[in-house]
């Protein structure tokens, strides 16, 4: 039952390219910043990425669309970093461990923090998985994705903030 639950918290924005209302607040104003512990033990500072453009993910185990999308950014990471992208993943998982083998299977090489309630509420309240937000240079939300999202749609808007000032 709860496994269930979790699937259809993942799926309930699934489809959805605008997101949900609560978040739409964000749009072109300054992310909210937040310091956590990486999955490394490491601080993982919002700020430290002004400069980049980020591609911020919410993302948990139990989610498909998540593991699917995943391997993706970790590719734009290594193909759009030198260009000044920087993915960082938050796992909306409860346990960490569960977040570490997701991370070693599929081979991420990007930050991956532990998110939770307080954090997923700064950004407008993160109510299905996986939401991902694209943040220009200047610290600015430009853009959010909510639920299983066409690719390519995200990858034209990480190069033209790559590509832009």
């Amino acid at each position: 039952m709860l496994l269930a639950g979790l699937v259809g918290a993942c799926l309930a924005g699934s489809g959805s390219h605008a997101g949900f209302a609560a978040a739409q607040t964000l749009l072109n104003r300054k992310a909210p910043e937040f310091k956590r512990r990486d999955l490394n033990g490491q601080t993982l500072d919002l700020a430290r990425y002004r400069g980049k453009v980020v591609l911020l993910n919410f993302w948990a185990t139990w989610c498909a669309p998540c593991q699917l999308e995943m391997p993706v950014f970790a590719a734009w990471q290594r193909q759009y970093g030198p260009r000044g992208l920087q993915v960082v993943g938050i796992s909306m998982d409860d346990d960490p461990a569960l977040a570490r083998r997701s991370v070693a299977r599929l081979q991420l090489n990007y930050e991956i923090a532990m998110g939770d309630e307080r954090l997923g509420a700064l950004y407008g309240g993160v109510m299905g998985l996986p939401t991902t937000f694209l943040i220009d240079r200047n610290g600015v939300v430009r853009a959010q994705f909510q639920g299983e999202t066409d690719l390519s749609s995200i990858e034209k808007q990480v190069v033209a903030l790559a590509n832009g000032p």
